[in-house]
């Protein structure tokens, strides 16, 4: 009970935590003026858990009702303000030894073999697609989407992801296009049927699978849109445009070498690659043990300095690099404004201690876009130097592909037909 409060007492440097232990004492931890919360443990033994595993503790004893939160406060005031005084935590005394040991650490929560990437990906993207389609936006896109303007809704924001990633990608009519994690199969269909290419979908989730397979039938597209059930590491085929978006994630550092071995071979000598990912603005960590255990098994958000040595090793060129900050915070929050409104139905689905996950984990990650370093990545890849335009302008261009309607025509050199 002494290391969490001393913890607390370290860490609470803005506004008042009040914590009312299940024997009645209550304990205060604050400093400068600002938001002030008060918890309630309803289990005597929880104090102590906390102080060996906070975050792991803190979202079990909230999702099974073992903490509460006074109102007219709620969830999200309480992660707040966590979140407020962690951006600043000071350096703990045990934190060097936590550094020495997480190398170790990382490599055994990550070693993500194709068994395993199956197991995993069953346990959190196999939920009900029902459920995802009361949370998402309608083309069902669970990746961060792109806000020109943070008053955009979801629909809005993704359609302009899909078109951001279309102008990256320098797509021509015919091109065989591959989608590495093609979740419900909305990109896939939306590059299909806005830019002519035949695009080849695979996915470890059964779920997602069966959605965007028949998604592609009842639009007509079978024909120029395959999804199939397969791991990256089995893909054979060349193609001449890979997509990636939201799947990096599960790949695991010690994988980082083979991913992006297997990126080049199946990429076409002039081909284009572009990787959407959530990475870190700072050293390498360790993953978060409750989103490990409850939402993301073999999960691992990595920070830049552990991606670029891959690439570089692969024999890849790094032509584009965009970091998008707090995107996804608008993306995360208008999900849980989706969830909110469409609790009662999810709670039928479900129970309460599964919504109570959700709302901790929806909020939770969402702090960490609006306060913590967590950023997306979309790096664009190729095999060749010249393989893409010299300036950033075909991008801007292309994105005034709206709807499959070109509304402004790109310049000459905004696709390179011939680059040589």
């Amino acid at each position: 009970m002494a290391i969490i409060e001393y913890v607390l007492n370290r860490l609470m440097k803005k506004g008042l935590l009040r914590i009312v232990r299940a024997d009645g004492k209550v304990l205060e931890f604050g400093g400068e003026p600002g938001p002030e919360v008060t918890m309630r443990l309803h289990d005597k033994n929880l104090l102590s858990k906390l102080a060996q595993d906070f975050t792991l503790h803190l979202g079990e004893g909230y999702m099974d009702g073992r903490i509460t939160i006074d109102q007219p406060r709620n969830l999200y005031d309480l992660m707040e303000l966590f979140a407020i005084n962690y951006h600043e935590a000071p350096i703990m005394p045990w934190d060097f030894i936590s550094e020495m040991i997480s190398p170790i650490t990382r490599y055994i929560q990550q070693t993500n073999s194709m068994a395993s990437s199956r197991r995993n990906v069953a346990h959190h993207y196999d939920i009900s697609a029902k459920f995802f389609k009361l949370i998402l936006d309608t083309d069902m896109q669970y990746s961060c989407a792109y806000f020109k303007d943070p008053n955009n809704d979801l629909d809005t924001a993704q359609a302009d992801k899909r078109c951001l990633i279309g102008a990256k990608l320098l797509l021509r009519p015919g091109m065989k296009v591959l989608d590495i994690g093609c979740g419900y199969g909305g990109l896939a269909l939306y590059l299909a049927k806005n830019y002519g290419v035949e695009v080849t979908g695979i996915t470890l989730s059964e779920e997602q699978f069966a959605v965007a397979k028949d998604r592609a039938r009842q639009e007509g597209l079978n024909h120029q849109v395959n999804f199939r059930i397969c791991d990256y590491r089995e893909e054979k085929s060349q193609y001449d445009r890979i997509v990636s978006v939201g799947m990096f994630e599960h790949v695991g550092p010690h994988h980082y070498r083979e991913f992006f071995k297997r990126m080049k071979a199946l990429l076409t000598k002039d081909g284009v690659a572009l990787l959407h990912y959530i990475g870190r603005m700072d050293i390498p960590g360790e993953g978060d043990n409750w989103i490990l255990k409850y939402i993301f098994p073999g999960g691992y958000v990595p920070a830049f300095s552990e991606v670029m040595p891959s690439i570089e090793k692969a024999g890849l060129w790094a032509t584009d690099i965009e970091i998008l900050r707090m995107h996804y915070a608008y993306t995360l929050m208008g999900w849980r404004a989706n969830f909110e409104k469409n609790r009662d139905t999810i709670l039928k689905m479900y129970d309460e201690r599964f919504c109570r996950m959700w709302e901790y984990f929806l909020i939770g990650a969402e702090l960490q876009f609006r306060y913590g370093r967590m950023v997306i990545f979309q790096v664009q890849l190729t095999r060749d130097l010249d393989a893409v335009p010299l300036t950033r302008d075909y991008i801007f261009e292309g994105q005034n592909i709206v709807g499959g309607e070109i509304l402004t025509a790109p310049s000459p050199n905004a696709i390179p037909l011939e680059v040589r």
